[in-house]
């Protein structure tokens, strides 16, 4: 199973509030969520659910034909865990995709899921904070879930101690996460046609990236 756990669209990319409007931000969050999406729905043999009390996300994920799961609590790790409790047997994948990898395509994330075949427990460190943008578990119980700065480092760490294998997912596109202004200009300079950077062009962010320096 694939879970794309997606924040609430009222405060989400706060770091993003010098150069966008709040509304502005969640529809860039969209826009990156169903990029995550493009990617996610083209892996042959997995399930996706999208956990948020967003009903706009849950809407698209609808659309796209994810499973849509309604949040009940407030934080990462409470979604997460309430998508996980489905996720039976030892040899089960759950794999977690942060739905903020605007760069993400199909083939990058298959190569970083086909890792979960000969290793317990898979994580792509996010190149901005040492952040987790991917974590695959196999079962989910093999380590506990950790997200937010430096977390890779502790996924890393925690399946060391239990003794369970562990691979690192070198994948560019999975390092990559939108969180400050400055990320904004390399999805403009990417030449990869995506709703993140359409929606980065229709909101004139090169201009005003350029007055905000």
């Amino acid at each position: 199973m694939i879970v794309v756990p997606v924040n609430g669209l009222d405060s989400t990319k706060s770091r993003l509030s010098p150069v966008l409007s709040p509304s502005e931000r969640a529809v860039l969050t969209l826009a990156m969520l169903e990029d995550v999406l493009d990617a996610c729905m083209a892996q042959a043999g997995w399930e996706v659910r999208v956990v948020s009390r967003a009903e706009a996300a849950l809407e698209i994920a609808a659309r796209r034909g994810a499973r849509c799961v309604q949040e009940q609590g407030g934080a990462l790790l409470a979604a997460i865990d309430q998508a996980q409790g489905d996720v039976r047997g030892r040899q089960s994948h759950l794999a977690v995709v942060l739905a903020d990898l605007p760069l993400l395509t199909a083939p990058g994330l298959a190569r970083g899921l086909a890792l979960g075949a000969n290793a317990s427990v898979v994580a792509a460190p996010a190149h901005s904070d040492g952040g987790t943008n991917l974590l695959i578990r196999r079962p989910p119980s093999a380590i506990a879930a950790r997200f937010g700065r430096s977390s890779f480092s502790r996924h890393r760490a925690e399946a060391y101690r239990r003794g369970v294998t562990f691979q690192e997912a070198r994948i560019a596109e999975l390092a990559f996460d939108l969180d400050r202004p400055a990320d904004i200009r390399r999805v403009l300079e990417s030449p990869r046609a995506s709703r993140t950077r359409a929606v980065c062009l229709d909101l004139g962010l090169a201009a005003r990236l350029s007055e905000h320096v």
